[in-house]
């Protein structure tokens, strides 16, 4: 049985990567702030295959307690971990706000850093060659107005994890990004229509970056046809860069 920790499970892309996961026969250890409708049918549909928690990540001290002994303890063999959730501060700099910054980075940096430790020692505990994914964010890559601080935050998991990967990788511990371009999500709601047009426009395909896409390269990256992949950046952007 391969087990995977998705954080952010419950609607976007979380949401569906959780159905993919499911259809490939992983079971999902699923965490969010709340449970949505749609998760709990989903939880309905293959109760033996999803599991939920809910847990405020921005909880950054609570994570081995919560996490790691109440939900996934190292007797749950952990194939991979996903970090999906974050959340968005929009703004230009010479407006920023310096603890509304801090939250995002407990919940966009600073958990997943710790929880990637946790993990890893759940790996080693088992004896296997798991995997870590980060979402991150073409915004780090090509800028947008308003979007320096959330970009900030993703830039830093890529970091991260290509560092991971050189350091763990002789235990066969693998650790990616996948860097996803703008997608129709409740976190990019918050934009104007002609702020998305205009985004989209930029990119090669003229559209959004389909959340399927996303949700199968992941599925890809972990199963056994990418062992070669580690510490990289791999773009589901329609073709931004």
């Amino acid at each position: 049985m391969k087990n995977v920790l998705l954080t952010g499970c419950s609607r976007g892309v979380g949401l569906v990567i959780t159905k993919v996961l499911v259809s490939k026969g992983y079971t999902v250890y699923g965490i969010s702030r709340n449970l949505s409708n749609e998760y709990k049918n989903l939880m309905n549909s293959f109760p033996k295959k999803i599991k939920f928690k809910s847990f405020d990540l921005s909880n950054v001290n609570d994570i081995n307690k919560e996490v790691f002994k109440n939900y996934i303890p190292n007797s749950t063999k952990l194939h991979a971990y996903i970090n999906n959730a974050a959340i968005a501060y929009d703004d230009i700099i010479t407006n920023l706000n310096v603890d509304r910054l801090e939250n995002m980075f407990k919940v966009n940096v600073f958990s997943p850093l710790n929880i990637v430790k946790y993990a890893i020692r759940n790996m080693i505990f088992n004896r296997n060659s798991g995997h870590i994914i980060h979402l991150s964010s073409i915004s780090v890559h090509t800028g947008y107005k308003g979007l320096a601080m959330y970009a900030a935050s993703k830039g830093a998991l890529e970091a991260f994890s290509k560092n991971t990967a050189r350091e763990w990788g002789e235990r066969g511990i693998k650790s990616n990004c996948i860097v996803a371009g703008f997608m129709e999500t409740d976190m990019s709601s918050t934009l104007g229509d002609d702020m998305k047009n205009r985004i989209f426009k930029r990119t090669s395909l003229k559209k959004p970056t389909d959340l399927n896409s996303v949700a199968n390269t992941i599925e890809f990256i972990i199963s056994g046809n990418a062992k070669s992949i580690t510490g990289q950046n791999i773009h589901v952007d329609s073709g931004t860069i």
